[in-house]
């Protein structure tokens, strides 16, 4: 249990989890599941938001159900439910084993003899973890976060040049619990939230405009996040006006190749993109294609794959302390992990769940399951997957004083990638010319291209520890019927030789 100074809820654990779960469990098994398992989730998610200080609208919802899901004739099964009595329990197993064997059938008829098989995992009896947070956001009252906001927004209203400001805080506490045949037990907690300040400059005579959003990362943290513990939000706000008003004088890029020192706060979205989802196995094999594609890291490519330079290591984490994905088991009752996914540039491993694992005979699953809602099957979703610093690395001054003509780049905003996360695009908040080893003011109309390839080849150093920040977001999409997950990526940053730069602003009036 990573936070020691709570307990599970206990309006979640008064509920008949295990009652229902043993209903369910047992319908299953009478029907001759070979595997069978029971998720209950409470998930409530709020958010409010602020437009020039002022409340812009605001929610609270929570979802509340069970799913059973079954193994049965080599095939999956799946069904959920929200009525809490054990006849109900039982009849939803029902369903679920209803399923498989229609699935059974389909899957004969087509032709294919494939069986759902699952790696083998420990069982974790009667286990409880919850996520390392101080002060639960929802027991602040609603109105302490609103007035934080207006806070927040008041500061940057008040800044010569910001005409306009956007605040927004959403915040999420979900309760699981855990059980199958196998006999695994396990009940979990975890907070998260992500604020949001975005400052807006207009210019009256020539009626241009831009913006600046802060580059604070959403956090596996509670409220103590936004006041103080793990992020200097006075500092952040108070440079804002400052910066955005030496963006709205700057000069548009000309494109060309350049040296980068790109900063935790732009790279982490470019390792999401053409990193974590590339290595999730289920996109490698083809299993996951019609929503965002496959990928070029294919499964036989795995050990000789050259995926950056000799300074790239990255790891998939479900351990790390605040990581967005973290957790203390997924939703096949498999034990959070650390494993290696690009080994100095190599690619040696994938993200995997227990039937992927066991396919390609990878051994264990690394607990990549993960549903957004008790109303959806768990899918292979993503870890918290993060670029390692080098441990006597430089800091980002120092890699900056390495550059004679490049940018340097903060901050993450639009992006753009192919079907098999290769050929990509990408922009950011802040672009800074590095001149001689210095920066030497910002530019505007930024962004870098290549395929990934070629920009992790590129990759000449990594900053020290000092300079690792664990970036993040909550909308990572995946599976139909779609679903969303929250995940962070830790980075240091990093210097890469000879990007290709575009100009946006030209190469959207070709």
């Amino acid at each position: 249990m990573p936070s020691g100074t709570h307990s599970i809820d206990e309006a979640f654990t008064a509920l008949p989890l295990r009652a229902l779960a043993d209903a369910a469990l047992a319908r299953a098994r009478a029907l001759g599941a070979d595997h069978a398992d029971f998720r209950f989730e409470r998930v409530r998610s709020a958010a409010w938001r602020l437009r020039d200080a002022r409340p812009a609208g605001s929610s609270d919802t929570t979802d509340l159900g069970y799913a059973v899901r079954v193994v049965h004739g080599g095939a999956w099964g799946f069904a959920s439910g929200v009525d809490l009595s054990m006849d109900a329990a039982a009849k939803v197993a029902s369903r679920a084993v209803a399923m498989a064997k229609l699935s059974a059938k389909v899957i004969a008829a087509a032709g294919s003899n494939e069986r759902v098989e699952l790696a083998d995992e420990p069982v974790h009896s009667e286990k409880t973890w919850i996520s390392a947070y101080e002060i639960d956001p929802f027991s602040v009252p609603d109105g302490d976060k609103s007035a934080l906001l207006a806070d927040w927004s008041a500061r940057l209203l008040g800044a010569a040049g910001v005409e306009h400001v956007d605040a927004s805080l959403l915040t999420v506490h979900e309760n699981k619990f855990y059980a199958d045949t196998a006999g695994t037990v396990t009940t979990q907690q975890r907070v998260r939230l992500h604020p949001q300040v975005t400052a807006i400059a207009v210019d009256r005579t020539t009626g241009e405009f831009d913006s600046m959003r802060t580059i604070a990362p959403p956090a596996g943290r509670g409220w103590e996040y936004l006041t103080g513990t793990g992020w200097d939000w006075d500092a952040e706000l108070e440079e804002i006006p400052s910066l955005l008003a030496e963006k709205m004088r700057a000069p548009g890029v000309e494109g060309g190749r350049y040296d980068l020192v790109v900063d935790p706060s732009n790279l982490w979205l470019t390792i999401h993109e053409s990193i974590g989802h590339a290595t999730e196995l289920d996109r490698a094999l083809g299993y996951e294609a019609a929503y965002a594609g496959t990928s070029f890291a294919t499964f036989d490519q795995l050990g000789k794959l050259a995926y950056g330079s000799g300074v790239m290591n990255v790891t998939g984490d479900r351990t790390a302390e605040h990581g967005l994905a973290t957790i203390g088991y997924d939703d096949e009752g498999v034990a959070a992990q650390s494993w290696d996914l690009v080994k100095d540039g190599t690619l040696v491993g994938y993200q995997l769940d227990r039937r992927i694992a066991k396919l390609t005979g990878l051994g264990r699953s690394n607990g990549c399951a993960f549903a957004d809602s008790p109303g959806h099957v768990p899918v292979q979703r993503m870890a918290n997957v993060s670029l390692q610093p080098d441990p006597g690395g430089l800091s980002t001054e120092d890699l900056i004083g390495g550059v004679e003509r490049g940018i340097y780049v903060v901050g993450d905003r639009s992006w753009s990638i192919d079907m098999q996360r290769y050929n990509f695009q990408f922009t950011g908040q802040r672009f800074f010319r590095i001149e001689n080893g210095r920066l030497a003011g910002q530019l505007r109309d930024v962004a870098y291209q290549a395929t990934t390839t070629d920009f992790w080849g590129s990759m000449e150093k990594v900053g020290g520890p000092q300079t690792y920040v664990l970036g993040g977001a909550f909308n990572c999409g995946k599976a139909q019927p779609g679903q969303i997950a929250a995940v962070s990526h830790g980075c240091p940053s990093a210097l890469f030789r000879g990007v290709n730069i575009l100009n946006t602003t030209q190469e959207a009036g070709r």
